[in-house]
């Protein structure tokens, strides 16, 4: 076991604190034995004087020595072991738009204006950690890559893998990006402003007029919209790759295209929602970014900060605790005999009090497992009021919630648990957060079940990048990805035969697959997620901006 000091100079003064306490005791023991001596002759002075002040107590030494000694070592701070560290932070609802069209390969923005986008994204998330983001790519058509999440390596993947074949749309249309980020943050829950950040170089050939109608109406929802821009006016080419050969993009008529960053759209939109418009000459715009997040209503949040060897107190100061009051009562003249008396009285009560006490009657998971969902969802809580950070607990209680049909606040609890460092509860997450998003989404006719389909899918595509054998997974996926084809109405109840995961993540047993079948069902839901995603751009090529400008 590993372990580590936060102090180590501390750890010479616990080592060195027994014999500064001897000394101590003994300096003081001489002082009062020559007190004592002025009252008389020795035998005056043994009828007089009460027996401690006599008497060198070895025993006092220990105890006061030892309890100094571990109250070194807890000012040195031990860590052993591993852990997820957790802290409070504060944080708002944050869409990050991004411009996935041809225009950002342009390199007037070193070494490029979408390397540079991703690079300002990632300095915004490192100084606001606290913020809750979805991510959505946006060209000739807008896709919601994630939905919001805390999970910060859901948000970094998409990030690396980042380029203008996210879309397959070519052109850039910023009213219905707006249109849609709008409605996702609108279906959030929490107290938290919603912001709505649109990335681009702001040449955009869709309707001017649409985009600021569109933020127009995101502020009448409540959403602010911060526009940043980048590139530069004086512009640059797109360079294209063709083959193993990299040349500049040219247009319809074989000339060669010059893209150039174009603020008036993005002020504009900017100053129709209320939002801030952020300029490439800013400097550093992803600190612009969380500036003007700064000034916005936030909402306290965990966050996990990954593995650490966690800090142990308790083990060092509770026993000093108790060395220092047997001390105190010794010398107040308690003796070992009447302690026994004391636990003899005593013990009984205590067993009794421990048999039939409210942590062993109302224990949390046993309550789960005699079907009393909503008793065990509210004792997890409780837990977690009480300061309990364990991510497992939070999985615990979205998933006693998720049991009980509470699907809401159950997908709250299970998003932020998917985020744990431990790859049995993140993974178990996964699986309970993509069947209560099925859950909505097979459900009755309601607003959002396109997205809860959408949300299932992530949950469990991310899952199976980790476990690609879960045959559960697997089934579930289909069900997802078919909801989503049909628009939320993939299915009924009974279709889905999941329940939700335990922590011991034990697979379920209806229906069961051989694992050549569950490879067969997942290439096939793959082939159906293509030839979906293809029908959708099919659609939208339909709908080319005037001139079929398509960068």
């Amino acid at each position: 076991m590993t372990w580590s000091l936060d102090l180590p100079a501390a750890a010479w003064v616990a080592l060195a604190a027994p014999f500064a306490v001897a000394a101590v005791l003994a300096r003081e023991q001489r002082r009062r034995l020559r007190r004592a001596s002025s009252l008389g002759p020795p035998a005056v002075v043994a009828r007089l004087a009460p027996s401690l002040a006599r008497k060198r107590s070895v025993g006092r030494v220990v105890r006061v020595g030892g309890a100094a000694a571990l109250a070194a070592l807890g000012f040195a701070g031990p860590r052993w072991g591993e852990g997820s560290n957790i802290v409070r932070a504060k944080g708002v609802d944050v869409a990050l738009a991004m411009d996935a069209s041809l225009s950002m390969l342009a390199d007037d923005e070193r070494p490029s204006r979408l390397e540079r986008m991703r690079q300002e994204v990632r300095r915004y998330r490192a100084s606001s950690p606290g913020d809750r983001n979805a991510l959505i790519a946006f060209a000739g058509r807008s896709y919601i890559l994630s939905p919001l999440t805390t999970d910060q390596g859901a948000i970094e993947l998409y990030l690396d893998n980042f380029d203008p074949s996210i879309v397959g749309v070519a052109g850039t249309a910023l009213a219905p990006t707006i249109v849609q980020g709008t409605q996702l943050l609108a279906a959030a829950t929490g107290s938290a402003s919603r912001v709505l950040v649109i990335l681009s170089d702001g040449e955009a050939f869709d309707d001017h007029a649409a985009a600021i109608a569109a933020a127009k109406a995101a502020r009448q929802a409540g959403v602010s919209v911060i526009t940043v821009g980048f590139g530069t006016e004086d512009g640059s080419t797109i360079p294209v790759r063709d083959g193993g050969e990299v040349r500049a993009l040219r247009d319809g008529d074989g000339q060669v295209v010059i893209t150039k960053y174009d603020p008036a759209l993005l002020r504009a939109v900017a100053e129709a929602s209320g939002g801030e418009f952020i300029a490439p000459t800013d400097g550093d715009r992803g600190g612009r970014i969380t500036r003007a997040l700064a000034r916005l209503d936030s909402e306290q949040r965990q966050v996990e900060e990954g593995l650490s060897r966690p800090l142990h107190l308790a083990w060092l100061l509770v026993p000093a605790m108790l060395m220092l009051l047997v001390d105190a009562w010794r010398n107040d003249g308690g003796g070992w005999s009447t302690m026994k008396r004391a636990f003899r009285l005593g013990a009984p009560v205590l067993l009794l009090a421990v048999a039939t006490g409210p942590a062993h009657a109302q224990d949390p998971a046993k309550l789960y497992r005699q079907g009393r969902f909503g008793e065990a969802a509210a004792r997890w809580r409780a837990a977690i009021d009480r300061g309990d950070q364990r991510l497992a607990t939070l999985y615990d209680l979205g998933t006693a919630l998720l049991a009980a049909d509470s699907l809401d606040t159950s997908e709250q609890a299970l998003e932020r648990a998917a985020a744990s460092p431990e790859a049995r509860v993140r993974r178990a997450s996964l699986f309970n957060l993509g069947l209560a998003r099925l859950k909505r989404a097979l459900g009755p006719d309601a607003p959002g079940k396109d997205r809860a389909a959408e949300g299932a899918v992530a949950a469990y595509r991310a899952l199976l990048l980790e476990v690609p054998d879960d045959a559960d997974a697997k089934w579930n996926y289909e069900l997802a990805l078919r909801a989503r084809r049909q628009g939320g109405s993939g299915g009924s109840r009974s279709d889905s035969q999941s329940a939700p995961r335990q922590a011991e993540a034990t697979p379920r047993e209806e229906p069961s697959m051989s694992r050549q079948q569950a490879d067969q069902l997942l290439a096939a839901a793959a082939r159906d997620e293509r030839e979906t995603q293809a029908r959708k751009q099919a659609g939208t090529r339909t709908q080319r901006p005037p001139g079929g400008k398509g960068w």
